[in-house]
Parts: C-alpha cells; sequence; structure tokens
C-alpha cells in the first residue's frame, strides 16, 4: 500500500490522489515536490557527509541536473538538520553513524524535499528500544502528514491520530488508535488472545498479547 503512495509500484485498478490531483499523473520531478519516503533499508556505505545527503533533498527543486544549492536551499537542509537533532553530524559520514543517527539523517533528506506527505516504512525497524523512541519522539509532532507502517500496536497507538488494521491486507478497521486497537479486533486479525490492561503511573492502555 505504501509503495502505491510513493510511486513504487502503479496501481491496476482506481487512482491515487494527494490534494485530489492523481500523483500517477504527473511527472516523477513534480510528485516528489509532494510525497517523500524514508524506505526500510538504507545504504550504509555512502562516501557522502550527513549535509551532503541531506542536501540531495532539494533535488526535486532545482532546474536542469546537478546544480550547486542556492542560499535557500542551505537554509532549508539546516532547518531539516535542526529539526532532527543532526548539526553535530554534519560532517560526518553515514557509515559512521548508528542506526538510529542514519534513520535520523533519511528522514532529514525527507524533510529538506519539503513534501506535503511523508512516507515512513517502518521506520523502527532494526532500532534497539532508545533509538525507537528518539526517532518517534522527532516525528511525531513534525507539521505535516505522514503515512508509517508499525508492527507494534502499543507504539503505533502512542504516536499516531489515526490507524489501519489490516488482515491478511485487507482492511479491517480505520480509526482513532483507542478505536481500533480494541481486544476483539485485533484478536482477530492476529489470530491471538489480546487483552488490553492498564498501566500505571502512565495510566495508559496497553495491549498484551497470548496463544
Amino acid at each position: 500500500m505504501l509503495r502505491l503512495l510513493y510511486r513504487y509500484h502503479a496501481p491496476t485498478t482506481g487512482v491515487v490522489k494527494i490534494d485530489g490531483v492523481d500523483i500517477w499523473s504527473v511527472p516523477a520531478r513534480k510528485a516528489a515536490q509532494t510525497v517523500a519516503a524514508v524506505l526500510q533499508e538504507q545504504p550504509t556505505d555512502f562516501a557522502l557527509t550527513v549535509r551532503e545527503i541531506v542536501t540531495l533533498g532539494r533535488t526535486p527543486h532545482r532546474k536542469g541536473f546537478g546544480g550547486s544549492a542556492g542560499a535557500q536551499d542551505v537554509a532549508i537542509v539546516q532547518d531539516a538538520l535542526d529539526q532532527m537533532g543532526l548539526d553535530t553530524f554534519t560532517n560526518r559520514q553515514l557509515g559512521t553513524l548508528s542506526g538510529g543517527e542514519r534513520q535520523r539523517v533519511m528522514v532529514a533528506r525527507a524533510l529538506a524535499q519539503q513534501p506535503r506527505l511523508l512516507i515512513l516504512d517502518e521506520p523502527t525497524n532494526h532500532l534497539d528500544i532508545r533509538h525507537q523512541l528518539e526517532v518517534l519522539a522527532l516525528i511525531r509532532d513534525l507539521p505535516l502528514t505522514i503515512v508509517t507502517s508499525l508492527h507494534d500496536l502499543n507504539m503505533a497507538a502512542s504516536v499516531c491520530d489515526d490507524v489501519l488494521m489490516l488482515q491478511a491486507g485487507v482492511p479491517l478497521r480505520f480509526g482513532p488508535p483507542q478505536d481500533v486497537f480494541t481486544a476483539g479486533p485485533v484478536s482477530e486479525a492476529f489470530n491471538v488472545t489480546a487483552r488490553q490492561e492498564r498501566l500505571a503511573p502512565s495510566n495508559t492502555n496497553h495491549l498484551t498479547f497470548h496463544l
């Protein structure tokens, strides 16, 4: 489903519209000004610095190929670096960073595109618990629409405004997490016995799963 949104797979039926525009009807460069994606697997052998990688996010907004970054590009890149807390990493090469730091770089690159829609494909994949929490805390308050895939239901409930729960690829329920992630539908979707428990001291609902 995410691949339809970031133009990796074309839909066989229907259309994908963002702000009323079919994203498959516009040139790739124009679409990249609207939608940015951060994928699961990221290369680690870039011989580029963090700033250079984030600057690549400005490519859809430049005329022709290559070209140097203008003053506006530099300001936008710096803002993306600041939002992701990367200002002290700007001269580091990507391969020298931790998994969580690399993920923040890729999100910053996507932010430099200035998209209206940001796609994050399992942004916490392969990250330890601390880095998962750091990445989600940084993206949660970004001022744009984000569509992401998360397999940790409790984590999704803590950061998402609305969730879509699938069963074998078919939409099962959509809405606020507190309405979707109830014991019955979760048990049905994942073939487990799900229970809602109240956690202290946070006083929040938490799903547990049992065979």
